[in-house]
């Protein structure tokens, strides 16, 4: 009972109303059309379109979902590594939304068609107890950012079982925000931070870039009013010019962020630079294994032969796909001819359709941007 009444604490309506005609006055007071925002969590998205958020936002108010979602930003190339080793009969454990994200050619479900051995799982402990099961050679493809990351790093710590390697194409978010700030046409004014990222890596790792990008970040939870305030507290910044990162998820996130857990991370994981799909290379984005755990690195233990797969080019619907824009907050899922006719979740052309924190799916599921104050006219 007190878990519940703490969820409708954060859930108020009353409360909300009054963070909503906050917004509304700050907003004008800040007098451009658009103010553009951007979150950078699928999460945070999810939580915008299950209680209908956009429709009580001020009209002026424009909140942009980033590169939040991991699985639609996993890159072709990855994805075409799980494909190959799938049909070259090595057993692939990895999470269910990554079963249909389009390679080149194929996905993993794709493979599995044609009789790959894909093993749905919702975590590395699992795999690990798929692997204890069997004397077979086992893959993990590994997805996701740091705090699955952290998950990633603590079994391999801890010991695998001989049969089982690690595919890693985790991902590490503070790099890409400073791609997209930088990138042609942003109008991103202000980043709302994931609150699960930053319990592990603490709200002190955005101060440099708020500092060299002069944009404020403002750490933020899951629930309505988290969302709303975080909102109101970026506004504020923007009108008062300010660039300071703000920690409004304090019941879960301090500034150092979880030391043994990072501990952890950077012990087994190194970033290098790669290619975030659709987005661009993105310096230090990447979390691959160290060179001490070469044992685990399926791309050290297997000869993955990717090369087969792009033998055609890509079909031409798939060219008219505009998952990178909409990733980059360049363009919205309205803005691509092919979302919610030719790309469903039943058959997804690009990456965002795909996944339950992508872009594309949520507003598919939701319905986008509700103009609920139409409906009442």
């Amino acid at each position: 009972m007190d878990k519940q009444l703490a969820q409708l604490k954060f859930r108020d309506p009353a409360r909300a109303r009054a963070l909503g005609e906050a917004l509304n006055r700050v907003t004008q007071e800040i007098g451009r059309d658009p103010i553009s925002v951007m979150h950078v969590c699928g999460s945070h998205e999810q939580a915008i379109a299950r209680y209908g958020l956009r429709a009580t936002f001020p009209r002026t108010l424009n909140v942009i979902m980033g590169p939040g979602c991991p699985v639609c930003i996993t890159d072709v190339p990855e994805v075409d590594e799980g494909v190959a080793l799938a049909l070259a009969g090595v057993r692939v454990a990895t999470y269910g939304d990554m079963l249909k994200v389009p390679g080149t050619k194929r996905s993993l479900a794709d493979a599995r068609a044609d009789g790959g051995r894909i093993d749905i799982v919702y975590s590395i402990a699992q795999a690990v107890d798929l692997a204890r099961d069997t004397d077979e050679e086992i893959v993990f493809f590994a997805t996701g950012f740091e705090t699955t990351a952290v998950a990633t790093a603590a079994e391999i710590l801890r010991g695998l079982p001989k049969n089982l390697s690690i595919l890693s194409a985790h991902k590490y978010i503070p790099p890409v925000m400073e791609i997209v700030s930088e990138m042609p046409g942003s109008r991103v004014e202000g980043f709302l931070a994931a609150g699960h990222a930053a319990t592990i890596t603490g709200s002190a790792v955005f101060e440099p870039f708020a500092a060299r990008h002069k944009l404020p970040v403002v750490v933020a939870g899951f629930e309505p009013l988290d969302i709303l305030a975080g909102l109101l507290a970026l506004l504020e910044q923007i009108r008062d010019r300010k660039h300071d990162v703000q920690n409004l998820f304090p019941r879960c996130v301090n500034r150092e962020g979880n030391l043994v857990a990072q501990d952890k991370l950077w012990r087994v994981f190194e970033p290098q630079g790669g290619r975030w799909r659709g987005i661009a290379h993105i310096p230090n984005g990447n979390l691959r294994l160290r060179e001490e755990f070469a044992n685990v690195d399926a791309r050290k233990r297997f000869k993955i032969d990717i090369k087969s797969l792009w033998e055609d080019a890509p079909s031409q619907l798939t060219q008219h796909c505009i998952c990178g824009d909409i990733m980059s907050g360049i363009a919205a899922p309205k803005d691509c001819p092919l979302f919610g006719k030719a790309c469903i979740p039943d058959s997804p052309v690009g990456a965002c359709m795909v996944s339950s924190e992508g872009t594309c799916r949520i507003w598919h599921q939701y319905g986008g941007v509700p103009d609920l104050r139409e409906e009442q006219r």
